[in-house]
């Protein structure tokens, strides 16, 4: 609906009308779910393994099982399932030697989206990022424009406010991304945003928050050269290009296992 590519899935070829509150009408939203083993068995024979199961409202590496045939995708389905009880459940294709690139977007009420660059977090052990790195040098230049373009359009079409990140696949060979997620919180990993580009995410989500459009905050009018930071002139954050970037930022989170459980 958005225009942004997305690998096989469980809700290949639906398009939706948004409702007058910004969401994807409910009829539209279950045609894409999985609600039973045998469905899923129907759309990983659809799609083709190996596939990946996802519960919706899981993360930190819960609630997702990669299977390679149906025997492990009976017992994946229900264990997805029993991780995030009650969440809706959605079914891709594996993409094979892929990166986990991210774009950081902000989203006002009066219908603007920025594109805050981005992360490379292709580190990651249990499906748990380990290592944020910002700008994601993987990525062409140009690809990497239209992934923040394709994260903007996303952003603008279903009224999102906020602070946010859109997450792709990206396949280094081929130069081609997929939509995976829409984040719709401040992830941790956003000080690799700040660090690039100046702009104090916590406080901007603040400012948008209480009303202000994006092109009046001033870290934010910093970051697209404008004279005065303080001013009320309009960004055109499709056609207007923001400052280049000067910094490179890695940021490395320190995680916990207990190897008497099993690394858990």
């Amino acid at each position: 609906t958005a225009k942004v590519p997305s690998i096989p899935w469980s809700g290949d070829g639906l398009t939706a009308e948004l409702t007058a509150e910004g969401t994807i009408p409910d009829e539209i939203f279950q045609k894409a779910m999985v609600r039973t083993v045998d469905e899923a068995i129907s759309v990983a024979g659809r799609i083709g393994y190996p596939i990946m199961t996802k519960a919706s409202e899981g993360g930190g590496g819960k609630g997702i099982r990669m299977s390679n045939n149906e025997q492990e995708l009976r017992s994946n389905y229900e264990q997805v399932c029993n991780e995030v009880p009650g969440s809706p459940v959605f079914m891709m294709q594996l993409c094979k030697n892929a990166r986990h690139l991210e774009v950081q977007i902000v989203g006002d009420e009066h219908g603007n989206a920025v594109a805050l660059n981005g992360r490379d977090c292709s580190t990651q052990r249990r499906f748990q990022k380990i290592f944020e790195e910002g700008p994601p040098t993987i990525a062409d230049p140009a690809v990497f424009k239209e992934m923040e373009r394709a994260a903007q359009r996303l952003t603008q079409s279903i009224g999102y406010i906020g602070a946010g990140t859109v997450e792709y696949l990206y396949n280094a060979d081929t130069k081609k991304f997929f939509f995976l997620e829409l984040n719709p919180r401040l992830q941790v990993e956003h000080p690799v945003t700040e660090g690039l580009t100046r702009v104090n995410l916590p406080a901007t989500q603040l400012q948008v928050a209480m009303g202000i459009p994006l092109y009046r905050i001033p870290d934010i009018r910093r970051l697209y050269g404008c004279a005065d930071p303080y001013g009320d002139s309009k960004i055109d954050f499709f056609t207007q290009e923001y400052m280049p970037l000067k910094n490179h930022v890695i940021a490395a989170r320190i995680t916990a296992e207990n190897p008497d459980e099993g690394f858990k």
